[in-house]
């Protein structure tokens, strides 16, 4: 014999059911925000270790040029290349871009 249920056990039932389902939910999403927020922050981290690295690099060219050669023409090539990157990628960084919506059929 199957014992019976009344409507407030069943309405009971169904509410736990629904917390469930929204604590899965809501842990799921908590586990995918915290994945993200760690993943932004490794990207920075290698980032700005290569920024460094790199900046490095450049400073020790420099340095020794600067300290070690009396050739003027090396002295200003030495100098002059990294700025002209650094121009490029500031230029193209602060660089604001439009795109003009496009008509019917991808022609403009």
């Amino acid at each position: 014999m199957m014992p019976q249920l009344t409507p407030v056990e069943i309405l009971i039932g169904v509410a736990v059911l629904v917390a469930l389902v929204a604590l899965r939910r809501a842990s799921a999403r908590a586990a995918r925000k915290a994945h993200d927020a760690a993943q932004v922050g490794t990207r920075l981290m290698s980032l700005a270790s290569r920024v460094l690295l790199g900046a490095a690099v450049i400073v020790g060219v420099q340095w020794i040029v600067i300290s070690h050669v009396e050739n003027r023409a090396l002295l200003w090539t030495v100098l002059a290349v990294p700025a002209l990157f650094a121009a490029y990628t500031v230029t193209k960084a602060l660089t604001v871009t439009v795109e003009s919506p496009r008509r019917k059929g991808g022609r403009r």
